[in-house]
């Protein structure tokens, strides 16, 4: 099989597990493989184990399986590439030149007439690594790289509406446009959850700085609510649908707080079939 029947299989294949049609924690064989990929065996060998390097199969015995989605992980490889875009920001602010600044702006604006998955996903890719690279640090550039690959599947989530696609090229341009901006985005689950959450908000308030909580509005849209400074901005993640049972409602550009009791979600039986409590790895 040539070059290009080994890439053909691998892109058809990385495509049937980030669109979820291989479920996280499937078991798979080359052989089985065949038909849906329409190649045969070696290409489809060459596909498991360049997505292995990815993160997106794993071997299993004799056989493979879609690596399962450990929301662990997730959550680590966010906080490492929050920590790289952070840094790089800082230094792009410093170091970027107008014509660079113009040059990523582009950038946001690519592919308005070509609204894919595909497209949508390689398009914020490019996006958020030619960033980094304007600070100048090819070792921020590398980490980035790495950890795009590394959320490639919760990456696709993110993309898989057009309405979606569409709010990720705006924040990117309001990005560029803005600069800089004197806004705060704690996380809770990162920062030591509610009572950290609550103490940053308090300095918020005593500096007069927007609020803008990050990530999980399952929780944070409570916590928001009761900012007392004009009204906070919300995150909206169409892709987290899929881990709960009910849906936070958006209406006229809010975001609504449930009547429900607790954080008024429960979580799916497709996301308990999803994730796994741990994950081990081996080098």
């Amino acid at each position: 099989m040539s070059t290009e029947g080994e890439d053909s299989a691998y892109g058809r294949l990385r495509t049937a597990i980030l669109s979820l049609e291989l479920i996280p924690g499937e078991r798979v064989s080359e052989r089985g493989l065949e038909p849906l990929l329409g190649a045969s065996r070696t290409p489809v060998r060459v596909a498991l184990m360049r997505l292995e390097n990815e993160g997106l199969t794993q071997r299993e015995g004799r056989g493979w399986r879609v690596t399962p989605i450990d929301l662990t992980e997730v959550r680590a490889v966010m906080e490492y590439r929050e920590a790289i875009e952070s840094a790089a920001v800082r230094l792009a602010a410093e170091r970027a030149g107008d014509e660079e600044l113009a040059a990523l702006r582009a950038l946001a604006r690519a592919h308005p007439d070509h609204d894919d998955e595909e497209t949508g996903l390689r398009d914020f890719s490019d996006f958020h690594l030619a960033l980094v690279r304007l600070s100048g640090n090819p070792f921020l550039a590398d980490g980035m790289a790495g950890a795009l690959t590394r959320l490639s599947r919760t990456r696709w989530l993110g993309v898989r509406t057009a309405r979606s696609r569409s709010g990720v090229r705006d924040e990117h341009l309001r990005l560029v446009d803005a600069g800089a901006a004197d806004v705060l985005q704690p996380d809770a689950a990162r920062i030591g959850g509610i009572s950290q959450f609550l103490k940053l908000a308090s300095y918020a308030e005593q500096r007069h700085l927007d609020l803008a909580p990050h990530f999980a509005m399952e929780l944070h849209l409570h916590l928001a609510a009761a900012y007392p400074i004009a009204d906070p901005w919300v995150e909206h993640f169409d892709w987290l649908d899929p881990l709960f049972n009910e849906r936070q409602e958006t209406r006229d550009g809010r975001m609504w707080l449930p009547d429900r009791p607790g954080l008024g979600v429960t979580l799916s039986d497709q996301a308990r079939a999803w994730t796994v409590a741990s994950q081990e790895f081996r080098a």
